[in-house]
């Protein structure tokens, strides 16, 4: 007797109800998570090992993805924070001299629920349309129990789960630079160590006490998930303050930019779809330059006067306190434009300027 081909659906269904029906690549199961969609064109091993989308299940509007493989190098984070990823068409046969592996394989070994085949486009335009909501990704077909557990899903605390648990330490030079590490992107290590830095990768929880008695030349504060408002944070942003209070110098980037503005009275609040993707373009007041950027954010500072701000909906994209600094985009640029690594050496230089005090 022939045996019979296990079926390979795997359904969709929202918060608001609609359902998509595609197939399973990468590990078949079942995910909740926050849906949220990227439109970069490449840069996916990026996107997937970024720690900022944990909790999340991430849709690529680009259709094509995974032809250039698999590329360890190219990892952000050496984990896969996302719930779920999914994509209209997964490249098989992946074509670059640096490939190790299928992407597929590469979820399937992780773990990750992966959705093939369905339209992506359509998805998007919801999630643009509605905001962003949950979902669920299931084998079988969706139950009212299925919606209930999408509209019942939230995640805490993200922060703790995605940070570094004890210290690490990279790079050398002259200079020592404090990295709160919030679930840091590699691309802003490598970025500060290739500019003479030695950094220290602390726990999120540590303490200002701590971070002064390693005396650094600077702090910087990591990119990295959920809402920068969340009780939860709030022992990070007393820390922050009481960093600010000693005049060190500080640099935030993505969340990092949310924490510092928190700490320094201000508020935020969740856009309706975020920015996600590496085609953002925002502008710096001081100079009227626009810069391509790589983002990855669903909340935006509130603030009437800001540093840079987005062209397309206006909202802040970055903050100057004098020695302190911070921007809501990613200048380390890692799957993304180069365009504002300048950043780093405007940190060196406020560094070096505190040093010479």
């Amino acid at each position: 007797m022939r045996a019979l081909k296990m079926s390979s659906a795997a359904y969709l269904i929202l918060e608001n109800g609609a359902i998509f029906k595609g197939e399973s690549f990468g590990a078949r199961g079942e995910a909740v998570g926050e849906i949220v969609f990227t439109t970069g064109m490449t840069g996916y091993l990026e996107t997937l090992t970024d720690q900022s989308y944990y909790g999340q299940i991430i849709v690529q509007t680009f259709p094509l993805i995974g032809n250039y493989g698999v590329i360890t190098p190219d990892f952000e984070s050496r984990t896969v924070s996302a719930r779920a990823y999914i994509v209209k068409y997964p490249c098989n046969g992946p074509s670059n001299f640096r490939s190790e592996g299928v992407l597929g394989d590469f979820l399937r070994e992780r773990g990750i629920i992966g959705l093939s085949g369905i339209d992506t486009r359509a998805l998007t335009r919801i999630i643009r349309e509605n905001g962003v909501m949950n979902g669920k990704i299931t084998v079988a077909p969706p139950t009212e129990e299925d919606r209930a557990e999408v509209m019942a899903y939230s995640f805490r605390n993200p922060v703790a789960a995605v940070s570094t648990p004890s210290l690490l330490k990279t790079g050398s030079g002259a200079r020592r630079v404090a990295l709160m590490d919030f679930g840091a992107k590699l691309g802003i290590q490598n970025e500060l160590a290739a500019r003479g830095c030695e950094v220290w990768s602390f726990p999120h929880d540590i303490t200002a006490r701590e971070i002064m008695e390693t005396a650094p030349h600077g702090v910087m504060l990591s990119n990295g998930p959920g809402d920068p408002a969340d009780p939860a944070n709030s022992v990070i942003i007393d820390t922050i303050r009481i960093i600010l209070q000693n005049g060190l110098p500080i640099f935030g980037i993505c969340l990092g930019h949310q924490l510092l503005a928190l700490a320094k009275g201000y508020s935020t609040q969740k856009l309706k779809f975020g920015h996600r993707g590496a085609n953002q373009p925002v502008k710096e007041l001081s100079t009227g330059r626009v810069y391509i950027t790589s983002q990855n954010h669903g909340y935006a500072v509130v603030a009437e006067k800001s540093s840079f701000i987005n062209v397309n909906d206006g909202t802040c994209e970055g903050l100057d306190y004098g020695d302190s600094f911070s921007v809501q985009f990613h200048p380390e640029a890692r799957g993304g434009p180069l365009d504002t690594a300048f950043l780093f050496d405007r940190f060196i230089e406020k560094m070096d300027a505190y040093a010479a005090r």
